[in-house]
């Protein structure tokens, strides 16, 4: 502007640049929409998924800025979120890959009974097993974090389970397809549903029991809905746990400048995964408390017992292996790879 322009021409013109560069500020926000199906008091969004928001709001000068969504207010049903992030419905989803059964097959080698050590260190292996050797499987999607839970532990309405002949007759849900094949070597009959019909279910007698991890038990009533609760010998690998994925919209991650990417980047990855891992486990605490208040038993698998268990499971590593195969791939060598990873990342 021409210094010689008068004082109030001059202060008018410096108010229309600010409002068209505040509009062009406003312009550049971006709210990411975040989709998933537990309620929104549970551990993934209040220890995980609002903190990330947090973070990235931080990171990006409020750039970007997070809409959660829990228990599926955006529609749909939980085995669908995986597709939702692909297509563009949203722009971020947490869930498990194994609701879609045989999808993400090499994602299952995670799955297998007694593969998890810690959570922590687990999903830290995860991460680098997925994107070292099964990057393809989530080719359509911007992964952010893969994780465990903790340790998942067997639930009853009518009696404890304390040895194998214990699953004789029992109606047991099982989340993924190893679990649910897990469930039938140890001798229950399977039932397979993701967690949100697991309430329902238990209060309608549609099932005997489930599994799952401490951490889920005040969003499904699990305390209230059975009376026996068994878990592992925490000096024991995991009976089993189930692989979670955070991914956004690829699209979505590849429209943003370059100095946003970075904060993504930033907040994603082998550490962010093992982190998510040990703040998942860290809920298991509260879940446990919630059970022994309501005055329910929990029996604790001797190491000798969970030989036995181990023993009657051995045989889903030589069948997904020899699946894996089937696809063109070395199973075998991929299972031992995901081993040295855990157990690189335990002694870490």
């Amino acid at each position: 502007m021409n210094p010689r322009t008068p004082p109030t021409l001059r202060l008018l013109g410096a108010l229309a640049t600010a409002a068209l560069l505040g509009t062009a500020a406003q312009a550049e926000e971006i709210t990411l929409k975040v989709h998933h199906f537990l309620p929104a008091g549970a551990p993934i969004q209040a220890k995980v998924l609002e903190p990330w928001c947090a973070k990235i709001a931080k990171e990006s000068g409020d750039q970007i800025k997070c809409k959660i969504f829990p228990s599926m207010q955006l529609g749909g049903t939980a085995p669908q979120l995986y597709d939702q992030v692909k297509d563009g419905i949203v722009d971020v989803i947490w869930t498990i890959p194994g609701y879609t059964p045989g999808r993400f097959l090499v994602t299952e080698i995670f799955e297998l009974p007694f593969m998890m050590t810690t959570p922590e260190a687990t999903s830290r292996a995860l991460w680098e097993f997925q994107t070292r050797y099964n990057a393809a499987e989530y080719r359509e999607v911007k992964p952010l974090a893969f994780h465990m839970n903790g340790p998942g532990n067997f639930y009853t309405r009518s009696k404890p389970i304390q040895s194998l002949a214990d699953f004789k007759g029992l109606k047991m849900r099982g989340a993924t397809r190893q679990t649910t094949k897990m469930l039938a070597a140890l001798g229950a009959t399977p039932v397979g549903m993701p967690l949100p019909a697991v309430t329902e279910a238990l209060s309608k007698g549609v099932i005997d029991g489930a599994l799952t991890p401490y951490e889920v038990v005040q969003a499904t009533k699990m305390h209230e809905l059975t009376k026996f609760t068994t878990e592992s010998d925490p000096k024991s690998n995991a009976v089993y746990a189930q692989v979670f994925v955070l991914a956004m919209n690829k699209a979505r991650y590849e429209s943003l400048p370059a100095d946003l990417k970075k904060v993504i980047d930033a907040n994603s990855g082998a550490a962010f995964s093992a982190w998510v891992g040990k703040m998942i486990h860290e809920a298991d605490v509260p879940g446990r408390k919630l059970v022994q208040q309501a005055g329910n038993p929990i029996y604790t698998l001797s190491a000798s017992e969970l030989q036995t268990w181990k023993k009657a499971t051995d045989r889903l590593d030589d069948e997904l292996v020899t699946e894996i195969g089937k696809r063109g791939l070395d199973g075998a060598a991929l299972l031992q790879s995901a081993k040295e990873l855990i157990e690189k990342a335990q002694g870490q």
